[in-house]
């Protein structure tokens, strides 16, 4: 018999063979992106994919992830709607603004939206955040996972328009993303510098670990406004 050990809210680690980071099920019966399901005393599981979700992997690297079942997540950089999908179970009575730029992926995300209502698909720039502003409400986590250069002033402006004052932004740098011929740790300190002095307010690194090996020159930081 597989057994289940709770990790956080709503996000847990089944063990049947292998260890496997997992979400309770919203959409029950259904998968997303081909992963596994495993029913445990009558739960029916989704297993999570650290190699395909950056909010995973810094699960997988003991980030705190500050989430609970009534939280309002924005996720920048929702694609197809892997990782969101994940959050979207772990929000269950909350919801979860999944902005995407690409056409594409949209009609992914639209299609789970249909069969998850906590899941409100925006198509839009993450750069351009007064675009969807009349869209969003006020949120207690920012999730962004973007591949456009300007990636610490992308997350302090959404954040200084949506993230509530104790709110907490969790944000994956892509250093190949901001400059594909620099040193990927000289990138992550000038991103993590800028978070912490070139907006108002400012923010407090919480934590800040690289995604290895699950994601290769990527650096994971949990971030919140400075008092």
């Amino acid at each position: 018999m597989p057994e289940v050990k709770k990790l956080s809210d709503g996000i847990f680690e089944v063990i049947k063979d292998k260890k496997q980071l997992a979400t309770k099920n919203l959409d029950l019966g259904k998968t997303v992106y081909g992963e596994k399901l495993i029913t445990v005393e009558g739960v029916e599981y989704r297993t999570w994919d650290p190699r395909r979700s950056k909010l995973g992997a810094m699960i997988l690297k003991r980030f705190n992830i500050p989430l609970k079942k009534d939280s309002k997540v924005l996720y920048l950089g929702a694609a197809s709607g892997t990782t969101v999908s994940h959050v979207s179970d772990i929000v269950s009575e909350g919801a979860v603004y999944a902005v995407e730029f690409a056409p594409r992926s949209m009609r992914d995300l639209i299609g789970l939206a249909s069969r998850r209502k906590n899941i409100h698909p925006i198509l839009a720039d993450a750069g351009k955040p007064d675009s969807y502003s009349h869209l969003v409400e006020p949120v207690d986590l920012i999730f962004q996972d973007v591949a456009q250069p300007n990636q610490a002033e992308i997350a302090a402006r959404n954040a200084t328009r949506f993230l509530k004052k104790d709110g907490n932004l969790l944000l994956s740098i892509k250093a190949r993303s901001i400059d594909t011929a620099a040193n990927p740790k000289e990138v992550f300190k000038e991103e993590v510098k800028k978070l912490e002095q070139a907006f108002e307010p400012g923010f407090e690194i919480l934590n800040a670990k690289d995604l290895m090996p699950y994601h290769e020159d990527h650096l994971g930081v949990l971030a919140k406004f400075k008092k």
